[in-house]
């Protein structure tokens, strides 16, 4: 049994108009979860394996909230933004990467004797620049600060890594770097297989915070369509792992503007340890949340 954590970078609850693709378009996995499609009007959904709410992601902080603080909050259980005196991002700040290594989801579990994984996989040029600048994000920083390897183009080619944007297409766009595409249901086959042996599987997708920024609803419909599909896939399969949802600030849901939001960000747990999610408020109480689908 594994907790498999879909972290989506830049969804939040939107109104329903014109402006949020949640409600412009159909998007079966996400309708699932949401018992409609993810909007304000949504109702909440608690049962015994099923949980839709929406959460805090401000920090109690003015201001548009931002990756780099609002990651580390999700990742250490602390609000980093307070800790900071500000939103950071989008990358680590400094003064939260010694809580990204100590005290992080990722070290903790390993301090219970469980077995974090990373399925994220990143190519030669993004360590290059990493390592140069010294910019390396939440999920990164959380995953070498727990001794844990980051998977490479290699771990890709091999099988046992998923890119950041599911299908393997932009690295070869992008970087020119030759992948074979795959489909949204070879992706989530991956994360299931390691579900096997690793007691919680992160997968964390950018696409849709990007999208967000762009404001081009067509942009905005494709990058929810993927993640919508992986979504799918992993409810249909999830026998008895637990698939956990969230994000870290909203952005994608208010194509009006091309900032992130302060709306507050969707949280579904479904499947077998659903309810220790019933009482998580705010992006804060998600790693404890975690943990405790382990005690």
């Amino acid at each position: 049994m594994a907790v498999i954590f879909v972290f989506i970078d830049g969804i939040g609850i939107g109104k329903e108009n014109e402006f949020n693709p949640f409600y412009t378009n159909h998007l079966p996995g996400f309708e699932l979860l949401s018992g409609g499609k993810l909007c304000e009007a949504c109702k909440e959904i608690n049962s015994q394996k099923h949980v839709f709410k929406p959460i805090d992601a401000n920090l109690e902080m003015e201001g548009l909230p931002q990756s780099g603080t609002g990651q580390a909050s999700l990742f250490c259980g602390l609000n980093m933004s307070q800790l900071v005196g500000k939103h950071f991002g989008p990358y680590a700040h400094s003064q939260t990467k010694p809580y990204l290594k100590e005290q992080s989801l990722f070290s903790d579990l390993l301090k219970m004797g469980k077995l974090p994984h990373f399925i994220n996989a990143y190519p030669k040029p993004f360590f290059e620049h990493a390592e140069k600048r010294s910019r390396w994000s939440c999920t990164t920083w959380m995953t070498m600060g727990a001794g844990l390897h980051l998977n490479t183009e290699e771990s890709v080619i091999n099988g046992e890594a998923v890119t950041a944007e599911v299908k393997q297409d932009y690295w070869k766009k992008k970087l020119g770097i030759e992948l074979p595409e795959i489909t949204e249901t070879v992706a989530a086959q991956r994360i299931l297989k390691k579900a096997k042996d690793h007691d919680l599987v992160l997968f964390e997708y950018f696409l849709t915070d990007k999208a967000g920024h762009e404001q081009n609803p067509e942009n905005a419909f494709s990058s929810l369509e993927r993640i919508d599909k992986l979504l799918q896939e992993l409810i249909k399969e999830i026998g008895n792992h637990t698939l956990l949802i969230t994000s870290d600030h909203g952005n994608i849901e208010n194509l009006s503007v091309k900032t992130h939001t302060r709306n507050p960000v969707p949280l579904y747990a479904y499947g077998e340890n659903a309810q220790n999610f019933e009482k998580v408020e705010s992006i804060i109480d998600v790693k404890n949340a975690i943990l405790n689908c382990f005690e």
